[in-house]
């Protein structure tokens, strides 16, 4: 067994705190918006110039003119701005974001973090995620553990010693969320990440299997 999608981003979810400022990226990331505790006051930033983002729409209720910086139609809440995407990076670079919760296609066992493009694939650009990573005070990345190499349908880790594709950003990652658990990234240290959770079913042999870094392993996970 592993997390599902949801369950990564309820996971993810339980790292917001209230009064935060929070910046989502594409992907398994947006889910997160639907597990903000109940009664905890958190307001979702977007790099194209939004403060204070709604809920997704109900089908028939879209506005093409409102969306995020995935490109997805939203809401607006009573209490949103709007500003100029100048503006809106000015708030990420100067460290007013609490908190992001990106995707990524590799992070290193010292908290390096790939996750804008795959070398000889097209790509539109960075986006904003070396601003984020950058100018956050606390980076969360959500991700499936393994890619799948689509020729020959092998596993291949994401959670590595060193990344091989181009980075986002070095020492940047603090957490790491997939969907066989959660690790604890010493970004400004020279030890190894440490496992602190571990989804349900899944086995501390069957983690290791399916990782390439080495990592400690928190002497809570197995506590009575």
């Amino acid at each position: 067994m592993a997390w599902t999608r949801d369950e990564m981003a309820a996971r993810a979810a339980k790292e917001l705190r209230d009064g935060f400022y929070v910046n989502l990226g594409i992907g398994i990331p947006t889910l997160v918006a639907n597990y903000i505790p109940a009664g905890m006051h958190v307001t979702l930033q977007s790099e194209n110039g939004m403060l204070g983002m709604g809920p997704f729409p109900f089908e028939g209720e879209e506005d093409a003119d409102l969306i995020n910086a995935g490109k997805q139609t939203i809401t607006e809440l009573p209490y949103s701005s709007y500003f100029s995407s100048a503006d809106s990076f000015a708030m990420i670079r100067g460290g007013h974001i609490d908190l992001s919760v990106l995707g990524a296609m590799q992070v290193a066992a010292n908290g390096d973090l790939a996750n804008w493009m795959i070398p000889g694939k097209m790509v539109k650009g960075m986006g904003g995620a070396m601003d984020l990573v950058a100018g956050v005070k606390k980076v969360v990345v959500v991700m499936e553990h393994c890619a799948v190499d689509k020729k020959t349908g092998a596993l291949e880790p994401k959670l590595l010693k060193e990344c091989n594709l181009p980075l986002t950003g070095t020492r940047v990652v603090d957490l790491v969320v997939t969907d066989l658990g959660v690790f604890s990234i010493d970004k400004h240290g020279h030890g190894k990440p440490t496992l602190i959770e571990l989804a349900p079913g899944v086995t501390l042999e069957e983690i290791k299997s399916k990782t390439e870094a080495e990592f400690d392993v928190a002497e809570s996970l197995f506590a009575a």
